[in-house]
């Protein structure tokens, strides 16, 4: 899974301010992780966060039907767990599972309170910082709540292009190879589905597919007029 997945960066305005980061590795413990393991999974007792240090993390909810809708997919220097902060018995909302192994860095919840506490400045760094993560959790929920299967895939092509885009003649080429069933997980839908979505968006020239199996998008504008698009921040459109 996710074989091919280039990891790049396509803008530092996301990343952790500098004295925030400080403090977090102060306070943290470097941990390896391996492949196909979960950091959290979604109703466990959340008494820490994590920063990746390396490898690939996909975080994701499961539907009420059971599906596994993808709403992250993270490497270096990606927070995750965030949203437990100041929460009375908190419980993880979403679960986190190892994709390429590597190294976490385990922070307290408590512990990391104390220290936003003592200092205003830095916990509203981490007020800022936060906000941005749940503005696209929240823009990502919106997409597949009031669009659909299709307007959820439709926002995903356009984050992917944010993200791993490449501008050419003629389009954008997300510089990825994704499979269907890749796809669904980003969508809480099936493969067929999805299957059937993308054909139908090759036979009206929206986009079409490389050789190597990466989705080159004719007509971007046709997928965000569709999806009602907001022309939100790059920093909350994006696949991460």
């Amino acid at each position: 899974m996710y074989n091919h997945f280039q990891l790049k960066r396509i803008n530092e305005k996301e990343q952790i301010p500098k004295e925030l980061r400080h403090t977090l590795y102060s306070i943290g413990t470097v941990k390896k992780v391996g492949s196909n393991t979960y950091i959290f999974r979604e109703g466990m007792d959340a008494g820490e966060i994590f920063i990746i240090k390396s490898g690939l993390i996909q975080v994701s909810k499961l539907t009420p039907e059971g599906k596994k809708l993808t709403l992250r997919i993270c490497t270096s220097g990606d927070i995750i767990g965030e949203l437990t902060l100041f929460n009375n018995n908190p419980t993880y909302l979403l679960s986190a599972k190892v994709i390429w192994p590597g190294e976490i860095l385990v922070i307290s919840k408590n512990r990391l309170e104390e220290e936003l506490k003592k200092n205003g400045e830095l916990a509203l760094e981490f007020m800022k910082w936060g906000s941005v993560h749940m503005r696209k959790f929240q823009t990502k929920i919106r997409d597949l709540l009031l669009n659909g299967k299709k307007g959820a895939l439709y926002s995903t092509l356009i984050r992917l292009s944010n993200s791993f885009g490449i501008n050419k003649d003629g389009g954008i080429l997300i510089d990825i190879a994704l499979t269907n069933q890749e796809l669904a997980e980003f969508c809480a839908a099936t493969r067929e589905s999805i299957n059937r979505m993308l054909v139908e968006l090759r036979r009206t020239d929206i986009i079409s597919m490389t050789k190597e199996g990466k989705i080159f998008i004719k007509d971007i504008e046709f997928l965000r007029v569709k999806n009602g698009c907001e022309n939100c921040p790059i920093e909350v459109c994006n696949i991460n």
